[in-house]
């Protein structure tokens, strides 16, 4: 893919965009392979709000890139920048493949948690319909996530008096995943907005309350670190998965079926490097385009 320099868009510009969708996990995406709104932070907030903007978990921009085939960055519906997303990294591989900016099926993806690797599957009608993305090896070092604590495995925290324990797992982005036996009886706002942002976590982190069906089944909901319960989080799958997995929890030589909200994720577990393979759909919902507003 050759480069294109990005340019930055006057306010009096037509922002074009595309809503798209990894199972339930939304995203305003932005074409910025050639020029590139301002203020992204602010723009986000703008664009995320369900009621007053398109509506969204946040914006996604698709960038060139002198690393890898194309470039993403994340902004949260808050405004706070993300380093990686699962779910996104999937519908920029469909974007991308859908608008003739590739013809290519294996692409390569820069992101602030390194490279990427997707494999592109088209469907009946050549449109890409499912993604697996290479989402690399997990860090478990404490310091590395990262998260103040002995340990990342067993970790006691209690929030308004309810004993937890929280397993910490970065897949290019924090996470603490807690095994629960009864997923519906769980207060995944009041639990989650308050663990976010639990002083164990100096960047915050994503936070994912799972349930073991069996040992290749886990149902899932998470609380995703700058927009709060979201329907899907391919990474928080993904550290759904190893956490499963070093527990005793699941197989690790079968690959793990995690069902969100928004759908079903399958996970492997990758033998000759520990990479974990993430496959899943990829939705585009719709296009539009709108004046780039003012944003002071």
């Amino acid at each position: 893919m050759k480069d294109k320099k990005s340019t930055h868009s006057s306010p009096s510009e037509i922002l074009r965009f595309t809503k798209m969708h990894g199972i339930g996990n939304d995203y305003v995406y932005i074409d910025c392979m050639e020029k590139c709104p301002e203020n992204l932070p602010a723009l986000s907030v703008l664009l995320s709000d369900r009621h007053r903007g398109v509506g969204g978990d946040g914006i996604i921009l698709i960038l060139p890139s002198d690393k890898a085939d194309f470039k993403m960055r994340i902004f949260n519906a808050d405004g706070s920048e993300a380093k990686m997303c699962g779910n996104g990294s999937r519908c920029i591989g469909k974007y991308v493949f859908d608008n003739g900016l590739t013809d290519r099926t294996d692409i390569t993806l820069e992101t602030l948690s390194g490279v990427k690797y997707l494999t592109l599957k088209p469907g009946p009608d050549g449109k890409i319909e499912e993604v697996t993305v290479d989402m690399g090896a997990p860090v478990l070092t404490p310091e590395s996530i990262p998260v103040i604590a002995g340990k990342n495995f067993g970790i006691p925290v209690e929030i308004d008096v309810h004993p937890l324990e929280v397993n910490a797992v970065s897949m290019g982005n924090p996470h603490g995943v807690i095994f629960v036996d009864d997923l519906d009886k769980v207060d995944v706002h009041g639990l989650g907005r308050l663990l976010e942002v639990h002083p164990m976590w100096p960047d915050r982190a994503n936070i994912e309350f799972a349930q073991v069906i069996s040992p290749d089944e886990i149902r899932m909901r998470v609380w995703e670190r700058g927009s709060g319960e979201t329907q899907a989080c391919g990474s928080g799958a993904c550290a759904t998965a190893v956490a499963a997995w070093l527990t005793d929890r699941a197989d690790r030589k079968r690959p793990v079926t995690i069902h969100l909200l928004g759908g079903d994720l399958k996970i492997a577990l990758r033998d000759d490097d520990g990479h974990i393979m993430m496959t899943g759909p990829a939705t585009t919902v719709f296009t539009g385009e709108m004046p780039i507003p003012v944003i002071q």
